[in-house]
């Protein structure tokens, strides 16, 4: 049954099948790595040209709404790897899609309407969280909140800035859809696509429910942790859009399967990964402060593992833990927290999981019936993914 995508209007935005890749490998296949300069470049290429083609629309709102769609474009052309659209575009390539084909750039334009909603989980994040900086600028609720101030307008600057920001996330997930509409996709590439896309929206907002709810709840185990890295992170950053590449191919079942395997193994292992980095990252290099989840009180998989072996060892850590996470926290006390998680053991626990997962995703992907170059790029990928600084 097929399922609706909001209807788009535009024309197709056209990224031409060069850019999409950088030198071939040794089999004669496009290099689509996770994070490579041609890859990225391709992907930002059509994300420019379908708000270029907003923008008639746009100004027709008026300047308050050209400033939002201005400040989601920035927001969305500021940096990043463009992990979920390579996923997306290597699950493609995997189940036989020809880089240099003329579906290419149609393939392109839908993989990238995938940073639109990566968009619009990261704006409704940071308001979530209380983020002030993303990439080393403001947020979307603090840039809005600054310029009611600098304006001297009327009301309260703090909720002008969340409402705000709130608008330019939906607008950003609204785009998303008219984005794949006007990719170029043939009607049957559609519905194939349109299934698996709204189970990934529905998916990551469900994950990001659970992540309130089991913060809101004192929900310290580690299978809810794990749980909300599932839905909240794996599902929308590597198994769906493998899925969704692997639909636009028109994929068979076992390699859809092997694809989904893969991408909820390494999905989590990613956000493991992040996990680690949001307590032990450099802020040069992660752009975020040190130590931000442990004042943001972030139910990770590391503070639960902590968690769990302090109350069965060391009851005077865990009295630390939980009065100390959720706090404004001062550069000392970030240093004394990490370590007790290291002391305790939870940060080896955390990185053995991302062994044995990398190891079990890998495995499933070597034995599908993926292409050998897909294979070669994915394996790239998810070690790109798992054993990175930022």
């Amino acid at each position: 049954m097929e399922v609706a995508l909001s209807a788009g209007s535009g024309t197709p935005t056209r990224t031409p099948s060069a850019a999409l890749h950088g030198p071939a490998d040794s089999t004669g296949a496009p290099s689509a790595t996770l994070g490579s300069a041609a890859f990225v470049a391709a992907t930002e290429s059509a994300l420019d040209e379908f708000f270029a083609s907003r923008r008639d629309t746009v100004e027709q709102l008026g300047p308050i709404f050209v400033e939002a769609a201005e400040a989601l474009r920035q927001f969305v052309l500021r940096g990043g790897k463009r992990t979920r659209p390579a996923f997306a575009w290597i699950g493609w390539l995997g189940a036989g899609g020809d880089a240099d084909g003329p579906e290419a750039a149609a393939v392109t334009n839908a993989c990238a309407a995938l940073e639109l909603v990566q968009a619009c989980a990261l704006i409704h994040d940071d308001i979530i969280d209380a983020s002030r900086t993303r990439r080393r600028f403001p947020t979307v609720h603090v840039d809005f909140e600054q310029r009611h101030r600098e304006r001297g307008w009327a009301g309260d600057a703090d909720r002008f800035g969340t409402s705000v920001a709130i608008l330019i996330g939906d607008l950003a997930l609204a785009w998303a859809d008219d984005m794949v509409h006007a990719s170029g996709l043939d009607p049957a590439a559609i519905t194939r696509f349109a299934p698996v896309w709204a189970l990934m929206r529905t998916e990551v907002l469900g994950g990001q429910l659970l992540d309130i709810n089991g913060h809101a709840g004192g929900d310290e185990s580690v299978d809810a942790a794990l749980r909300i890295n599932r839905y909240k992170t794996a599902a929308y950053t590597v198994e769906r859009p493998l899925h969704l590449g692997a639909a636009i191919a028109d994929a068979d079942p076992a390699l859809i399967a092997a694809y989904r395997e893969f991408g909820t193994d390494i999905g989590i292992a990613f956000q493991l990964r992040d996990d680690l980095l949001g307590v032990f990252g450099d802020p040069e290099v992660t752009g975020k402060p040190s130590g931000d989840d442990l004042r943001e009180g972030k139910r990770t998989v590391l503070l639960a593992e902590a968690l769990q072996r302090a109350d069965a060892t060391d009851p005077l850590s865990a009295k630390l833990l939980r009065t100390s996470l959720g706090t404004d926290l001062g550069a000392e006390e970030v240093e004394r927290l990490r370590a007790v998680l290291t002391d305790l053991g939870a940060v080896d626990d955390v990185e053995r999981r991302i062994a044995d997962l990398t190891d079990r995703g890998l495995a499933a992907i070597e034995t599908s019936s993926a292409t050998s170059s897909a294979k070669k790029t994915l394996r790239a990928m998810a070690l790109a993914a798992t054993r990175r600084t930022a």
